[in-house]
């Protein structure tokens, strides 16, 4: 199985302290599409993706919208149908079983074949 670029760089992430800069903030309209962020959103600035942004992130784990948010890469949301992976990142000490971090990350990954990667 051929493993995609940003599953790759993503991968390179897991288990260690990232910060997220959340430019969409839990309870934020996408802006093209109708539907509400349920969980921070957002990139870790400066780590380009294949798509030439910056790398995605979910900042899970917090109840309020945030703006940046650092925390440790815990698993990679792996997009199985485009080259488009996204980072999960939780406050230190937090754990999530694969079924959580697929519930709290369903508004978005719902469109997508996406499996969960540690």
């Amino acid at each position: 199985m051929k493993t995609s670029k940003s599953l790759q760089l993503a991968k390179q992430l897991l288990g260690k302290e990232v910060e997220v800069t959340i430019d969409r903030p839990l309870g934020s309209k996408h802006p093209k599409h109708d539907f509400l962020y349920e969980a921070n959103y957002g990139f870790i600035e400066g780590i380009k993706a294949p798509d030439g942004e910056d790398l995605d992130a979910y900042f899970l784990g917090a109840k309020e919208p945030l703006q940046k948010a650092k925390g440790i890469c815990i698993a990679v949301a792996h997009r199985k149908d485009n080259d488009d992976d996204k980072l999960i990142v939780v406050p230190k000490g937090i754990e999530m079983t694969n079924e959580k971090i697929m519930s709290a990350i369903h508004f978005q990954e719902q469109w997508f074949d996406t499996e969960i990667i540690r």
